[in-house]
């Protein structure tokens, strides 16, 4: 079996990793200028708003997101004390906890949506079709699921 990979794939391999290194460092320093908390706080906070009844067990909230189990339970930690997240016991499991958003939670993410979207419609909605989004996304999922197969 080669080892190689074809260059297309390391161009868009190199491609992914600098623009999401770009555009997170704008949306960074959009945020500390806006005097808001970091896009993981964002992130997050949007993790938890999606699932239903906004609320999601601690170990699948760590799937969904791009940080490390003890790096997550940092942030929730932080996240708490700030009173945008609360945790909850989950019924049948003595172990499990949900992390639930509160109002304070739910009012950052309206807070900081709109600067961040701000610079995703500077630095990437601009830049690409609704066609090549679409087919993007599409490939990445299918590299995304790959990545997760044992």
């Amino acid at each position: 079996m080669s080892r190689s990979v074809p260059e297309p794939h390391l161009s868009a391999w190199r491609a992914v990793l600098n623009v999401h290194a770009s555009v997170v460092g704008r949306v960074e320093a959009a945020l500390a200028d806006a005097g808001l908390p970091p896009l993981a706080w964002y992130d997050v906070l949007w993790a938890v708003r999606r699932a239903p009844e906004q609320r999601v067990r601690m170990a699948e909230l760590a799937d969904s997101v791009t940080l490390s189990r003890g790096g997550l339970t940092k942030l929730v930690d932080r996240l708490e004390a700030a009173g945008l997240l609360r945790r909850q016991p989950v019924e049948d499991d003595g172990r499990g906890l949900y992390a639930v958003l509160t109002d304070a939670g739910e009012e950052l993410l309206r807070r900081m949506w709109p600067v961040y979207s701000s610079v995703l419609r500077e630095a990437f909605v601009g830049s690409i079709s609704p066609d090549e989004a679409a087919l993007i996304a599409a490939g990445l999922e299918r590299a995304k699921a790959a990545a997760a197969a044992p």
